[in-house]
């Protein structure tokens, strides 16, 4: 499910919401369990005092997002440059201060391969730092 495709009246049976849950997972984590692991494992060390669900919920919306963003932007750089810029419309979820950080994870990870190999929390950081810098005054 996407942003926006909730529906409170919405009845679906047991096997389709099976179903799209396995599908949202297969995109969320395409390398499976491994990914989602050390995915869990970088967002705590990004974030220490922070939860699993509270780091995880900004980081699968930032990704969505970022996505939805690049296929209309058309290139890695616009869409990052969009989503900094726009962070207003996201505030409900990723705090202003965040949406740097979130797109740096969500560009790591969408740069791992089946290794599942994630850069260091202090690289996420200084990649977010690079980021800020995007952002208009």
């Amino acid at each position: 499910m996407a942003l926006g495709e909730f529906s409170i009246f919405t009845w679906k049976s047991r096997a389709t919401q099976e179903r799209e849950q396995e599908e949202y997972a297969l995109w969320a984590f395409p390398h499976g369990q491994k990914q989602r692991d050390n995915l869990e494992k970088l967002l705590l060390e990004v974030y220490p005092k922070e939860t699993v669900p509270t780091t995880l919920i900004p980081f699968l919306t930032c990704k969505e997002l970022y996505e939805s963003v690049l296929k209309k932007a058309g290139s890695r750089d616009l869409a990052v440059e969009t989503l900094i810029n726009n962070v207003k419309k996201y505030k409900q979820i990723i705090k202003k201060k965040n949406m740097t950080t979130y797109i740096a994870l969500v560009l790591a990870d969408a740069d791992i391969d089946e290794l599942c190999e994630y850069p260091s929390a202090d690289d996420i950081r200084s990649r977010a730092l690079a980021f800020d810098e995007l952002r208009t005054k």
